[in-house]
């Protein structure tokens, strides 16, 4: 079986001045179809830089990035920002929808990007949000939402181009305690549900969702190791 994700080796530098930074050193992961991982480092760990790279923002100086079968390592802006439209969904910890959009153009935003009809829009848009419990905020514009309706509509933009993998950056980090309780719900169904799901957290509480977690340190794997005690919430929010 092709793995979903592929990492061969990767480093990334950065010069600033005469200083040379390695934000990543040699780090190699391989990660299946339908996975739940979690990825964790302090500060300066080089966690945001593998994030920047999995999700086609970045590319690595040295190493092979396969992606779906996919060799994304050297390819050009125009090609990644191909890549990253079809291939991954992207959840982000400030939502980042358009204020005057509804949320249901914030949700069919990406099928533009990708040539499809208005009317296939339309009916793909309203199917994701209704999948995320929004069927009766389509209309709304993201400052009539909560702050948990507002991440819901960014899931379900996500999950609007059936992507291979589903990139959760601090999903929960502006959400309050509960919000934050339904969001992982909703996100550990989206996982039964068959997709492949890299949440990036520094939250013990929430990595423990994952089944597998991932740890950097100074720009190196540290540990990699399946979770044996896996939070999971039962309650079902999300159709099959």
């Amino acid at each position: 079986m092709v793995p979903i994700i592929q990492l061969l080796k990767i480093a990334k530098t950065y010069k600033i001045g005469t200083e040379i930074i390695h934000a990543l050193r040699s780090v190699s992961i391989t990660i299946h179809k339908n996975e739940y991982v979690a990825l964790m480092g302090p500060s300066g760990s080089g966690k945001s830089t593998l994030m920047n790279i999995l999700g086609c923002l970045d590319s690595p100086s040295s190493g092979e990035y396969n992606l779906n079968g996919t060799s994304v390592s050297q390819m050009m802006d125009n090609k990644l920002a191909e890549v990253r439209n079809k291939e991954i969904g992207f959840v982000f910890q400030s939502f980042n929808l358009l204020p005057r959009s509804t949320a249901l153009d914030n949700v069919m935003l990406p099928l533009i990007y990708a040539g499809f009809s208005k009317a296939d829009r339309i009916k793909r848009g309203v199917e994701v949000l209704e999948q995320v419990g929004l069927a009766d905020r389509i209309k709304h514009k993201p400052n009539e939402l909560s702050g948990g309706q507002r991440q819901r509509v960014a899931i379900a933009r996500a999950l609007v181009n059936n992507p291979a993998i589903i990139l959760a950056d601090e999903p929960t980090g502006n959400l309050d305690s509960k919000t934050s309780i339904e969001i992982m719900e909703l996100l550990e169904q989206i996982h039964k549900n068959g997709n492949t799901i890299v949440l990036v957290t520094h939250e013990e509480n929430i990595a423990k969702h994952a089944h597998r977690i991932i740890r950097l340190k100074d720009g190196e794997l540290e540990h990699d190791y399946q979770n044996e005690n896996i939070i999971t919430i039962h309650k079902k929010l999300i159709p099959n």
